[in-house]
């Protein structure tokens, strides 16, 4: 999700995985523990993610039998994936797969995990997660093995290796590094519950008939993926896919793994501290959420710093009013969108051309600006700035051609052109945490949050699939046992919020917190281009040992 390239086919479903992410106070969490162990526990200690074995029977087993390295795992259950031989190979598919061929031109290789699709049930039905490789060609001064992961949730890693070498520069050539897709993500047994969305992220609109229809569109979809996959909803959660990471661990024949999560990939990889204590070396979590901060309703709470991000980008809109016509002031712009909005709950808006039209109403409006929030930096307030331009011509009745890049994106969302993101989104949401079935107390929630939050309040406690799905098997992941990683996040960042940031540093005392100050952007790492970020990130990840104490960047310290 965070890779923040030009949007194509891939990454337009990675510009909603900006969107997904976070929320502010996690109606489905348990309370979190306030008195963290120390850092390095044992497995055999007691602790969150190694919980009460009546929820949770495979809890306990792998984090207690699993044993780290491959000839002490082979002694239990689960053995015969943790002793699994990697057959690694090309990563192209076919003729058609330009990823997996680009994979290839850059020296990465491919291979499958084989783990069980339950592993309460180890015995039972298997699964794969395909996982690639960029080996170390340091060799006598390779660190390890780190594995990467996206976030999403649900986004795809295996293509990710070579641009976390670019990231780390000459300290790439000192590890193995792994990317996964994580289980029913891209390759790895890939769900697809046949929505005829992409999404299921929607703003309630301006009105109660359009939230009653919202109702009956996120019912649909949760049904749908209970009528396809309703063998496998139980078994899409964020503990599996930390259990996939540790038989990943174990198959690379590695007693420790280094982690590079982003986004929700911070979650899982906190997830993955709680059960797996010991098992981790160098991890960074670059826009962390915090486990009180993951709710079903992804975006609850964020609307406070993506209005922040709108007005900076309205400001700098309308100081390019001869590009865009958009508005001249701040607030021309900002009433300009609410014109557009407005209209479009009135009648659609038609964008496009033959092939590619589409009708856009006031529940898909405020969700494309959000999507367009995620960075500061003048090529992605380009990009929104001309979708925008847009959807104002649409808006005043003229003709709206659509760039490729704009089309790609209302084409993976609002169409059945590529489902996978979305479902498996929709399902880590809903198994991670319970949601309400109030529909009544969901419009209460939106009315009163439209009151502030005119533009981003229906759309960040709008109901979700989630209402309508099976209670989850399993309980929210506690936070008991300290870890000592490290923690980059931007004051200003509208996806994963700086509080979120700050609480997980607060729930792990021996972490350390990097913050980038001023900036409106989610992930920084590799991605934004701030040199003493990428500095201080790559010093860790050479010597393991993190700063003394917190430390702060600035903007102002571009490449």
């Amino acid at each position: 999700m965070i890779t923040l390239r030009a949007v194509t086919h891939r990454t337009a479903a990675a510009a909603l995985v900006l969107a997904g992410l976070t929320a502010c106070t996690g109606a489905g969490s348990e309370a979190i523990d306030a008195g963290p162990k120390a850092a390095g526990s044992s497995p055999e200690d007691t602790g969150s993610g190694r919980e009460e074995t009546s929820a949770s029977p495979e809890a306990t087993l792998a984090e207690r039998e699993a044993a780290t390295g491959k000839n002490a795992a082979s002694t239990v259950r689960l053995g015969r994936f943790y002793n699994q031989d990697l057959a690694w190979g090309k990563c192209a598919q076919d003729s058609a797969d330009t990823t997996g061929q680009d994979l290839d031109k850059t020296g990465v290789q491919c291979a499958n995990v084989t783990v069980p699709l339950d592993y309460a049930a180890p015995q039972g039905r298997t699964i794969t997660v395909a996982i690639s490789r960029l080996q170390a060609t340091d060799t006598r001064r390779r660190i390890g093995s780190i594995l990467l992961n996206n976030g999403g949730p649900g986004v795809p890693a295996l293509e990710s290796p070579p641009d976390a070498r670019s990231a780390m520069g000459e300290l790439g050539s000192r590890y193995d590094i792994i990317g996964f897709d994580p289980r029913f993500v891209g390759r790895s047994t890939p769900l697809d519950c046949g929505w005829p969305i992409g999404n299921s992220i929607f703003s309630a609109g301006n009105s109660r008939a359009s939230f009653d229809r919202q109702v009956g569109l996120q019912k649909s979809l949760a049904d749908k993926c209970r009528t396809t996959n309703a063998s496998v909803l139980a078994h899409i959660n964020t503990r599996n896919t930390a259990r996939d990471m540790d038989v990943i661990r174990g198959a690379l024949d590695e007693r420790r793994i280094s982690y590079l999560g982003y986004s929700y990939g911070t979650y899982l990889g906190t997830v993955y501290t709680q059960m797996f204590p010991g098992r981790f070396d160098r991890m960074v979590l670059d826009g962390a959420v915090a486990p009180s901060s993951y709710d079903p309703q992804l975006l609850k709470g964020l609307e406070p710093e993506n209005e922040q991000a709108l007005d900076a980008w309205a400001t700098w809109v309308a100081e390019r009013d001869g590009t865009y016509s958009l508005g001249r002031t701040r607030d021309q712009v900002l009433a300009t969108i609410d014109r557009i909005t407005s209209t479009a709950a009135r009648d659609p808006l038609t964008v496009g051309t033959a092939p590619d039209v589409f009708r856009i109403d006031d529940t898909q409006v405020p969700l494309l600006l959000f999507m367009g929030l995620s960075d500061d930096k003048d090529a992605a307030r380009e990009a929104l700035a001309a979708q925008v331009s847009v959807l104002a011509k649409a808006a005043d009745g003229q003709p709206a051609a659509l760039s490729a890049e704009f089309a790609a994106v209302l084409g993976i969302f609002f169409t059945d052109e590529d489902t996978n993101l979305g479902t498996v989104q929709t399902a880590l949401a809903c198994a991670d945490g319970t949601a309400s079935r109030d529909i009544e107390q969901y419009w209460q929630d939106i009315e009163a949050s439209r009151r502030t939050h005119p533009l981003f309040g229906p759309l960040a406690n709008n109901i979700t699939p989630c209402a309508f799905w099976k209670t989850p098997p399993e309980k929210p992941i506690q936070v008991r046992d300290d870890a000592a990683i490290l923690i980059v996040a931007a004051t200003g960042d509208p996806r994963t919020t700086y509080k979120s940031s700050s609480e997980l540093h607060r729930l792990l005392p021996s972490s350390k917190l990097l913050t980038l100050n001023g900036a409106n952007r989610h992930a920084l790492y590799g991605q934004y281009g701030n040199a003493c970020i990428d500095r201080t990130v790559n010093q860790y990840l050479t010597s393991g040992k993190l700063p003394a104490r917190d430390e702060s960047c600035e903007t102002q310290d571009a490449y």
